[in-house]
């Protein structure tokens, strides 16, 4: 209880640092057009202190986490303009600062985008690392590469988004010295990432040769490190693990991901993005095997766990491929209509 109570007031000082124009019906329900909104259409804003802007971008943070993505979107405007009007305002070690924190919210509206399928991404991502570079930070850098290089395999440039990861990754320099765990790690999900990119091409030994620098990677992370700051990337043996059944499943032997999945507990994951990541993971890989009941039980857990999840588009396509199944599933057209894959 008390951490809600955290997160509602750093989200109650996100919507103090702005002086925002009121959202449309449309857009308050849309997170694709809230984030349309936030880039090309955003509200005036004037700066805010670091640390106040920096919490509002955690509160926002926790919202993806958390898979509360129409409350994310709804803060994007907002937060956006302040970070923009925040750097604009600062000069030095200032200004990286509000860079970095700029790019915190344009890597949101990248990940938010990418939920959603908007072709507004390109932008968020550009944006993000822009901001990033002009920040410094390795840390961001990587964060930025890694959602612009969803963006371009989205669009088909699967070797350019390999080549941005890998390159990106090796700038990192975590195979030498002694790095810290969030070089490693910032290393590691880059790998991840390539990996599951390059198996969207169908390049099978790039892509797992590229999940085995990530494992040998992640082994070298401190097991107790911890985990803090605006720029918190997941890297652990259950991600790789994660990563083995989107990237089977990519590559067209999903059989080949069962033993990756039977070996993760969703609740030991450590957010409810990443364990709704997990049931979305399955769930493709047992639609892609022709399994319709247990894909459709995946959906369900989806459901309960992140409902706003369960309404992405990509997932409505999955409960689409089920309407169609010969297979009786009970219930299913209600869960359908409630998910959008069929009009209310």
């Amino acid at each position: 209880m008390r951490r809600r109570e955290m997160m509602t007031g750093a989200l109650g000082l996100g919507a103090g640092l702005i002086a925002a124009s009121p959202a449309t019906p449309a857009a308050a329900a849309d997170p694709a057009a809230a984030l349309e909104r936030a880039l090309f259409d955003g509200p005036s804003a004037a700066p805010a202190p670091l640390p106040r802007l920096a919490a509002a971008l955690g509160a926002a943070r926790a919202d993806y986490e958390a898979t509360r993505y129409q409350a994310l979107a709804a803060a994007l405007p907002g937060l956006i303009a302040t970070a923009e009007a925040t750097r604009d305002a600062a000069a030095g070690r200032a200004r990286e600062q509000a860079h970095t924190l700029l790019a915190r919210a344009y890597v949101l509206a990248t990940e938010l985008g990418v939920k959603q399928r908007s072709e507004a991404t390109w932008v968020a991502a550009d944006r993000a690392l822009s901001a990033a570079r002009a920040g410094g930070d390795p840390q961001p850098i990587g964060e930025a590469a890694r959602v612009l290089a969803i963006t371009m395999r989205r669009a088909g440039r699967t070797q350019a988004a390999v080549s941005l990861l890998s390159r990106t990754a090796a700038s990192l320099d975590a195979d030498r010295g002694t790095p810290s765990p969030q070089a490693l790690a910032a290393r590691a999900c880059l790998l991840m990432t390539g990996a599951y990119t390059a198996a969207a091409a169908r390049q099978r030994t790039t892509a797992l040769d590229l999940l085995a620098e990530a494992e040998e990677t992640t082994r070298r992370i401190p097991q107790h490190a911890a985990r803090t700051g605006l720029f918190v990337i997941n890297a652990s043996l259950d991600e790789c693990a994660m990563y083995r059944i989107s990237t089977f499943t990519a590559l067209g032997t999903p059989d080949d991901a069962l033993p990756y999945a039977a070996r993760i507990v969703p609740a030991r994951l450590p957010t409810t993005e990443r364990q709704a990541r997990y049931l979305t993971d399955t769930a493709r890989m047992w639609n892609h095997i022709g399994d319709p009941a247990r894909t459709y039980a995946a959906l369900r857990a989806l459901e309960r766990l992140a409902p706003e999840e369960a309404r992405r588009p990509s997932l409505r396509l999955v409960t689409t491929d089920l309407l169609y199944s010969p297979h009786h599933l009970p219930g299913l057209r209600d869960f359908a209509t409630r998910t959008g894959a069929l009009p209310g």
